[in-house]
């Protein structure tokens, strides 16, 4: 797939946008979605994105699988279900998509064998309002007692798609993955508690998943305008129904290499004098091919880190001072086998 088409609005660079891309290119027919008004976004990501990405101007240089894919997941106005082992990088790409088109802070949905679709979507305070209407609560103040999930805000309707990290999706339960095919379809969903009451307060302002956001709801029901920008991690526990799985877009993430790693320690430090970097990056990979895979890239980042540490007191010794340490910081994240 060629890169040199005007809806290619995604580059995988990592570098923090200038200005909010203008807009997407132009969704299907079939993903087009009615809601109307308009969310109010937050642009303050809290410095989230530097900690996922780094902050130095390092270009990033992605797979051209990965930018060809999240490029057809705007397109299309799809999911983009990530795979691949644990610590690859996998959640730091719905980061590098807000960053580099300027869609504020990513809504973060973090899955549990707990997680219902319900705990995406909204919360209902019912005690809450009880308890500080002393027993009668009144319509009008509902909206002080719900409270829209990460899934919620993000079908809100935003003039750009807020982007939507749903992450380990297959730790969850075994319905989570069809509970939300409705949701992906239509874009939209209900909030009983206020459609029952839209007769007399047709307009309702709630909490979002946003610090200190809040939304109006419109009928008691959300209803986005652009299709969030899901992106959906899993680290290949179990599989998916194929109902799921034929409205997802794949994209499978293989472990860094050198130049990539090396880019990324780059990106995270600005200054490793006196420290062998390229050393340090071989070592991680000879570690990591000795156990077999299961090593995280975050896991270069201590060991660079404590290197970085030690050359600042003087006390950097690469020979002497980290092997035990780096083996003991470098341990495989999946359980060995046998």
């Amino acid at each position: 797939m060629v890169d040199n088409t005007d809806w290619y609005v995604y580059r995988g660079t990592g570098r923090v946008a200038a200005h909010p891309v203008a807009a997407l290119p132009e969704a299907p027919p079939w993903r087009r979605f009615p809601g109307t008004g308009e969310a109010s976004r937050p642009t303050d990501d809290g410095g989230e994105g530097d900690r996922r990405v780094g902050r130095t101007a390092v270009p990033r240089v992605p797979h051209p699988d990965e930018v060809a894919m999240v490029n057809a997941a705007l397109l299309l106005r799809r999911p983009l279900l990530v795979t691949g082992d644990p610590g690859t990088g996998k959640s730091t790409l719905a980061h590098l998509i807000a960053r580099e088109l300027g869609l504020g802070p990513v809504l973060r949905w973090p899955v549990t064998s707990r997680t219902t679709l319900k705990d995406g979507l909204y919360f209902y305070d019912a005690i809450g309002r009880v308890r500080a209407a002393g027993g009668g609560p009144g319509d009008a103040d509902i909206g002080d007692y719900i409270h829209l999930g990460p899934l919620g805000t993000a079908l809100l309707p935003y003039d750009l798609p807020r982007v939507l990290l749903i992450d380990e999706l297959d730790k969850g339960d075994i319905d989570l993955p069809n509970d939300l095919l409705n949701v992906f379809e239509e874009g939209e969903y209900p909030i009983p508690e206020l459609v029952r009451i839209a007769g007399s307060h047709p307009e309702v302002r709630v909490l979002t998943h946003d610090t200190g956001g809040e939304a109006v709801i419109r009928g008691g029901v959300v209803r986005c305008r652009e299709f969030p920008v899901v992106v959906i991690t899993s680290n290949g526990e179990r599989e998916f129904p194929p109902a799921f799985l034929r409205r997802c877009l794949r994209l499978h993430v293989e472990p860094p290499d050198h130049e990539q790693l090396g880019r990324m320690v780059a990106a995270h430090f600005d200054d490793t004098h006196g420290v062998d970097v390229a050393g340090l990056i071989r070592r991680f990979l000879e570690r990591r091919e000795e156990v077999g895979g299961g090593l995280a890239a975050d896991q270069l980042l201590n060991g660079v880190h404590l290197a970085v540490r030690l050359a600042t007191s003087g006390a950097y010794r690469a020979d002497d001072d980290l092997p035990a340490v780096l083996e003991a910081i470098w341990h495989p994240l999946q359980a060995e086998s046998g």
